[in-house]
This record gives structure tokens, sequence and C-alpha cells, in this order.
């Protein structure tokens, strides 16, 4: 059994920073790529971030210069350092994983989410 576990969410006022991370754990034999994906009210899931097993990163034009993806591939962990935050950043994150697990089974794995809000 795989699950994925964020946390770091929380409230914070414009221009303020926050760091999310995500643990997976179980019967996993590699993980490939992770990242992290938001979703606000009313509006469909979009991805924010992701990064390879290699360390090779992607993201959206909006986080860019502000958000830095990272990962400890020990650790099964992928962290997102969010900085200059902003009140459109307001989202529930959600933390994915693309995992071969311990059946040999290969698939996209979903965090619970955790809530940011940006406000003042």
């Amino acid at each position: 059994q795989v699950q994925l576990v964020e946390s770091g969410g929380g409230l914070v006022q414009p221009g303020g920073s926050l760091r999310l991370s995500c643990a997976a754990s179980g019967s996993i034999i590699s993980i490939y790529t992770m990242g992290w994906y938001r979703q606000a009210p009313g509006k469909q899931r979009e991805l924010v971030a992701s990064i390879t097993v290699g360390g090779s990163t992607n993201y959206a034009d909006s986080v860019k210069g502000r958000f830095t993806i990272s990962r400890d591939n020990p650790k099964n962990t992928v962290y997102l350092q969010m900085n200059s935050l902003k009140p459109e950043d307001t989202a529930v994150y959600y933390c994915n994983a693309d995992i071969k697990t311990g059946a040999f089974i290969r698939r996209d794995y979903w965090g619970q989410g955790t809530q940011v809000t940006v406000s003042s």
C-alpha cells in the first residue's frame, strides 16, 4: 500500500513564504517524476511544478522565479518552496508521484491535499 502525505500549508500574508513537503510511504520499488498541482474553488486542477528523478524541473509560468521544487530521493520526499506569495496562489495543493510498487505496477498516486491561503 502506497500513500502520499502532504504538510506545510497554512495562512500567510501576501509576500510571505511557505514550504510544502510530501512524503511517500509503503511498498515502493521506484519513484519517477514527482510534482505539485493546485486547485482553486471553481477551477480545474493545474500543474504547478514537477521534477524528474534526475532533477530536471518544470514550472507553470505563473510561479516561475517564485517557487522552487526539489526532492530527496532516499527519503521519498518532494518539496515546494513558495516565496513572494500572491492572493492568486490560494488553492488546495496536491502532491503527485509516478510510482512503481512492490507489485510491479506503475501509476500515479495523489496526496489528500493541503490548503494554502494568501490573504491580508
